[in-house]
């Protein structure tokens, strides 16, 4: 059974690095969150490394300016790993063809940019989707359009046997109080119309290899019992710290907020209700991340 604490401080001597989700953990999209913050900070004065594991569809420098702007300051995290950046690797390599449509929001664009990690790169030019090899997905044209007007086109790339790169699996996100699809919301009706969606953010393997890495990169190379994966997506960040044998730590006010009854806590018969149905048990529960 998940244990409910009251702060990452009572069981931060367990781990020696973080796998932190960045929506509904420590920021809603609007604003960063102060005890999330001071959370992270204390981590890391403790001599702990924060990696910041997101399901954003663009590059690490970007996030880290969007961050900036939302109020995270340097001196909370370390280093980031994005699915964007995994996806595009993939991308860079061939996964879907030199010819592809894009579905996602102009600001994307910077998927696109080159990816110097990737020797040889495929030569990539945008297209139409009756010209297309593949699709990539960073999100839906409107974020708050119901994924179904994409119906049309997504029937029209299952006939041609085209595969979707999907950017970010997450299904929604709450930006402050609003409600937005993701592009894992157009990859599931695809999948669920016949076509064939392939996935690099979690809970997927590709994202954790690329986290590891970058622990690596910055000389906290951390075996998988010293990591603590946190998150509010129950499919999406416990589902795969689980699969990766990483320790969890979900957060019950950001999407699961109103079903496990969160206000400063969740209600532990709801919690209970919540994660049996979910069929995912995390190592620790809190309702918000301090």
């Amino acid at each position: 059974m998940t244990r409910i604490i009251d702060s990452l401080a009572e069981i931060s001597s367990n781990y020696d690095a973080l796998f932190c989700d960045l929506w509904g953990c420590v920021h809603d999209g609007v604003r960063a969150f102060p005890e999330a913050i001071e959370a992270l900070r204390a981590f890391k004065a403790k001599g702990g490394a924060v990696l910041l594991l997101t399901n954003a569809p663009r590059p690490r420098a970007d996030v880290a300016r969007q961050v900036a702007k939302l109020g995270l300051p340097d001196d909370a995290w370390d280093i980031i790993a994005t699915s964007g950046d995994s996806a595009r690797a993939a991308m860079w390599t061939g996964a879907v063809g030199e010819k592809v449509f894009f579905i996602g929001e102009p600001r994307d664009q910077t998927f696109f940019e080159p990816l110097h990690i990737v020797e040889n790169p495929t030569p990539i030019e945008q297209v139409p989707l009756t010209e297309a090899t593949g699709i990539v997905c960073t999100g839906p044209f409107d974020a708050q359009a119901d994924p179904a007007v994409l119906r049309p086109e997504l029937l029209l790339a299952k006939t041609r046997g085209l595969k979707l790169l999907c950017a970010n699996p997450d299904i929604v996100v709450d930006r402050g109080e609003t409600r937005e699809y993701c592009a894992g919301a157009i990859a599931q009706l695809y999948d669920q119309m016949g076509g064939e969606s392939l996935y690099f953010g979690k809970p997927h393997p590709p994202v954790y290899d690329l986290a590891r890495r970058r622990l690596a990169q910055i000389g906290r190379d951390t075996s998988d019992d010293r990591i603590l994966a946190i998150g509010d997506g129950i499919l999406t960040d416990i589902k795969g710290g689980l699969g990766e044998g990483i320790d969890t730590l979900f957060v019950t006010g950001g999407l699961a907020r109103v079903e496990t009854g969160t206000t400063r806590q969740p209600d532990p018969a709801r919690l209970t209700d919540f994660l049996q149905a979910a069929g995912y048990e995390p190592t620790h529960s809190i309702g918000y991340l301090r």
